[in-house]
């Protein structure tokens, strides 16, 4: 049996250059890809909090646009370039999660794929059946 796949763009130049999407939805289950700290503009703030408060910005918008919330949210995965940065990732984290919980994992990596990247935050939701009929 084949799902039928929503995919949601967000923008990026990477998406069509690397053949990606944002975000996916099959099924009940929305995968949001790994996202960068980046402004519509091309900017990014050098503030590991502002930049993961960016990334979880895009992360809803694609969301929504899947048909998800925050709160169908069961799984995310913060990559940071220094554990220094691991306190005010995750005060950005919680300011969108605290009531959801997701199971979430935090990891030290050497580099990002722009070197102002300090994080980046991927997102898995399953949307639960709605009685909204």
């Amino acid at each position: 049996m084949t799902s039928e796949r929503q995919r949601v763009a967000s923008g990026s130049p990477y998406e069509a250059l690397f053949g990606f999407s944002r975000a996916v939805r099959a099924g009940s289950r929305v995968v949001v890809a790994g996202t960068a700290p980046i402004w519509p503009d091309g900017s990014c703030d050098p503030n590991p909090e502002v930049q993961a408060r960016r990334c979880l910005e895009i992360i809803v918008t694609a969301l929504r646009e899947a048909g998800a919330e925050p709160a169908d949210v069961v799984r995310t995965r913060m990559y940071i370039t220094d554990a220094v940065h691991a306190e005010a990732v995750g005060r950005s984290h919680g300011a969108v999660f605290a009531d959801v919980r997701p199971a979430a994992t935090m990891v030290v990596v050497t580099g990002l794929l722009d070197p102002r990247w300090k994080v980046e935050i991927e997102a898995e939701a399953i949307i639960d059946e709605r009685a909204d009929t």
